[in-house]
């Protein structure tokens, strides 16, 4: 049950020029699903993005890391959903390397012109004969408009397609920015189990670029928690086609750097939102915002705790205004001098605690309306400093236990 979220309007995602998006049903893992996706980018695209940083990677996120450090020259991706090629070993790394192989002699590109992602269970060995057979009809079925197919595709544990779509002008032309993304579960910073596709149009450096989906995934996805698990297959990539506007930006300072970089991230957290309000059995989507930090790291170790901890994200499900949980949170954080008595405490509207102890005029009947929303917005003070951040989270329900204990049968 998504809190707040709905199917995209195909209307309002919009074709990005020289991206096409393909998808079939291969029988990955179940058959009668569409489980392989084909991206394919027109000559002269160029790609970056940022991976899981869980050691214990999956073989596809290492063949990507190799071939972007190769080079930013990309002309396809290949997603597989229902098996994560993870925990597979140098078996597991020769299949994601053949499957780029395969399509690439379909497409008449280079190998590592070709990126390969999978989603799915981990330490089962990648069917790469059946990938294979699927790829000419995912390659065939490749069109401009294909973006909430492919949504629908690499989907695993959610219950809703997720993409997001946006336009801007620059040097006087139309330039979009339209991506999809997946995830559920297993959801946490740096990265999750997510895939996040985005692309543009705009001319765009690759130096420029690399820039671009650092500080775009830090601003979203690397600002989201579900339950604190960190996949081994997470992946973020930004593609640009290169096909409008009348100059190549090379720096993100620039004002037309600064525009693509706002629809971007935009963009990128529209996704990383809706995977947290499609979290495995969400009822509540929280914003933790910490403010006051002496510095933005210190702000996010507090809200990472509040987020993290079972006893707050159980209470909220249960619209238990039980805040004393949000405060253990923050004391045991990890800011060694943090003087308790500076926190401040709001849910919403309301001043829960002042000067680190309950606020004189604070009724648990205000909290407990605040706590039966749907959406919640929790925000510290620290009182140490002008620093801030904000991170996106769920609640932990019934529902989320059930999901992962029936997640392979």
């Amino acid at each position: 049950m998504a809190v707040n979220l709905s199917t995209p309007d195909p209307k309002a995602i919009f074709p990005v020029a020289g991206v096409k998006l393909g998808v079939t049903q291969a029988g990955i893992r179940k058959a009668g699903r569409k489980d392989l996706t084909v991206i394919q980018l027109a000559e002269g695209s160029l790609a970056a993005g940022v991976f899981t940083q869980n050691r214990y990677c999956a073989a596809p996120v290492q063949v990507c890391r190799q071939h972007l450090a190769q080079s930013a020259a990309v002309r396809a991706l290949v997603i597989n959903t229902g098996n994560a090629n993870a925990g597979t070993g140098e078996a597991g790394l020769a299949a994601a390397q053949q499957s780029c192989a395969e399509l690439a002699q379909l497409l008449k590109v280079n190998a590592q012109q070709v990126l390969p992602f999978s989603t799915g269970v981990i330490m089962e060995m990648l069917p790469l004969d059946r990938l294979v057979a699927g790829l000419p009809a995912a390659v065939a079925d490749g069109r401009e408009a294909g973006w909430l197919d492919a949504a629908t595709a690499i989907m695993t544990t959610d219950t809703i397609p997720k993409a997001a779509s946006v336009q801007i002008e620059l040097d006087g032309e139309t330039v979009t920015v339209t991506g999809i993304s997946k995830g559920s579960g297993m959801i946490h910073p740096n990265m999750a189990t997510m895939l996040g596709f985005v692309a543009t149009d705009a001319k765009i450096s690759a130096e420029a670029l690399e820039q671009l989906v650092q500080q775009a995934a830090n601003a979203s996805f690397n600002r989201i928690t579900v339950d604190g698990d960190t996949s081994t297959n997470d992946s973020f990539i930004v593609m640009a086609t290169q096909r409008r506007g009348k100059t190549v930006i090379d720096s993100l300072a620039s004002e037309a750097g600064r525009k693509l970089y706002a629809a971007v991230k935009q963009v990128a957290q529209t996704l990383a939102q809706a995977i947290i309000r499609d979290g495995e059995g969400a009822t509540k989507f929280i914003t933790i915002t910490v403010e006051g930090g002496n510095n933005e790291q210190e702000c996010a170790q507090a809200a990472y705790a509040i987020a993290h901890s079972p006893l707050v994200k159980t209470a909220f499900f249960a619209s238990d205004p039980n805040l004393g949980r949000i405060l253990a949170a923050v004391g045991y954080a990890g800011i060694a001098d943090l003087d308790q008595n500076q926190i401040e405490l709001f849910l919403d509207d309301v001043h829960v605690v002042t000067r680190g102890g309950r606020h004189p005029d604070y009724q648990e009947e205000d909290g407990q309306r605040v706590m039966k929303q749907a959406e919640i917005a929790v925000r510290v003070q620290l009182g140490r400093g002008a620093a801030s951040t904000t991170v996106w989270t769920c609640d932990l329900s019934h529902d989320y236990v059930s999901i992962n204990a029936d997640y392979r049968s």
